[in-house]
């Protein structure tokens, strides 16, 4: 009898568990009249944010009050850019505030009709170091596929916007075949980046088809992703797309989360869903006035990020591309944010702050002078608090350099610059190489 009604009460219990319905969003997207007959299952799917897109100006005003003045702004930038902002994203904004941080990096502004003397349309000169198709090998053991123009959202502040939302297609496989035979003959390329657009924009099956091929090359051994669908589209990190990628290990996720009104449980969710099946996500932020050129907004931002298992990688300094000139800021307020970041938060949150430099110059490291001076046996630094301190060296270090079985790896030694005067000394000077002097121009 005792079994029975243990029996009868498990029954009971079970009928009465009603299912749950997880939802993404942490805001009540629901306020939104347009939106108030939409479930949270629909809400909770990538397809239906992707097939909701506002693309217009008309679809806009009926979401969120704009002014006349940011009516006209809006038709203005589209004028000359496109705009897609999936709804997750817009309901993220606070409509009562007209300089909300996800306001501006997602509806487009006047702004982005001005052009700036300082203005390129390939700032980062990617298409002059593309020796296949939609692929750039720069450094010399890494190279960048991009491998759609899609994005689920078209970034006020893109980089490529010469490219990214132009006509909204993805790569064929006739290209993405270029790449990838480029990539097999190339053995110093060890670390391929998937980008784009954004590569989770392909379906599942098509992504696993680009990572397959990458992964089957022997001499690649780290693949990246960059994607933003964390930030603005987290439903996109489903069970069945990790579960996918995790056949192809080791795979690093890069994201961009730029403000901390972006960290949601939505993007918790997401994020975590990554790390707990073995992705390492690093976060590229891209520094921008108005939106989090402050030090207080860039250390919540940075430590918030690490609440949810993303690294702080990178602080973009905002790129020269056409119609982003009212979001750069000057190097020195970038400077000042990593000064009051460095030993004022846990190391794990200091990203470092990098110019890509114009002209295909690559990523320029740049932060606040610590050492004030260098002479044989010691060296004069400073820390956070300002306090000056001197380091003695001793006189008869001697390299262990070259006497490793690295040292005699072709794929380690440096090829040019700074590092391969340090280790060849018959090299004197350093000068561009001819394709790279063609590449950067005369001087100024």
């Amino acid at each position: 009898m005792a079994k029975k009604a243990v029996a009868s009460k498990k029954t009971s219990s079970k009928a009465r568990k009603k299912p749950v319905v997880r939802t993404f969003d942490g805001t009540d997207y629901k306020k939104i009249p347009a939106w108030k007959n939409v479930t949270q299952k629909q809400w909770n799917d990538y397809t239906w944010q992707l097939q909701n897109q506002i693309r217009t100006v008309e679809e806009l005003r009926e979401l969120i009050p704009l002014t006349d003045e940011e009516v006209q702004g809006v038709r203005d930038a589209l004028a000359r850019f496109r705009m897609a902002i999936t709804p997750y994203y817009l309901s993220l904004i606070d409509p009562a505030n007209p300089v909300d941080p996800v306001k501006l990096q997602s509806i487009p502004s006047g702004q982005e009709a001005i052009t700036r003397s300082t203005d390129m349309a390939d700032p980062l000169a990617e298409d002059e170091d593309s020796p296949a198709p939609s692929l750039t090998h720069r450094y010399p053991d890494r190279a960048l596929m991009l491998v759609t123009d899609v994005c689920s959202m078209y970034c006020r502040h893109c980089t490529r916007r010469r490219l990214v939302g132009d006509h909204d297609a993805h790569m064929s496989k006739a290209i993405i075949k270029q790449q990838i035979a480029y990539l097999k003959k190339t053995p110093q390329v060890r670390d391929v980046i998937i980008s784009g657009g954004d590569p989770l924009m392909l379906s599942d099956e098509m992504l696993e088809y680009v990572v397959s091929q990458v992964r089957a090359i022997p001499h690649v051994e780290i693949i990246r992703i960059g994607t933003r669908t964390p930030v603005v589209m987290p439903m996109r990190i489903t069970n069945k797309l990790v579960k996918m990628l995790s056949k192809y290990h080791p795979i690093y996720i890069n994201t961009h989360f730029n403000h901390p009104k972006e960290i949601t449980p939505a993007a918790k969710e997401a994020t975590e869903r990554l790390a707990n099946s073995g992705f390492p996500i690093g976060n590229q932020t891209v520094l921008m006035q108005g939106v989090n050129d402050c030090p207080h907004v860039m250390r919540a931002l940075m430590t918030g990020l690490l609440k949810i298992r993303v690294r702080p990688y990178y602080i973009f300094q905002c790129d020269l591309s056409e119609g982003i000139g009212h979001f750069r800021t000057p190097i020195s307020t970038g400077i000042s944010i990593i000064e009051s970041l460095r030993g004022h938060v846990s190391g794990l949150a200091v990203p470092t702050y990098v110019v890509d430099a114009p002209g295909g110059g690559g990523k320029v490291p740049v932060m606040p002078n610590y050492t004030l001076s260098a002479s044989p046996g010691q060296v004069i630094l400073r820390n956070f608090e300002g306090i000056i301190c001197r380091y003695n060296e001793e006189g008869d270090y001697s390299s262990s350099c070259g006497r490793h079985a690295e040292c005699s790896d072709p794929r380690f030694a440096p090829k040019e610059g700074p590092a391969k005067m340090l280790q060849d000394p018959d090299m004197l000077t350093i000068g561009p190489t001819p394709e790279r002097k063609k590449r950067i121009g005369p001087k100024p």
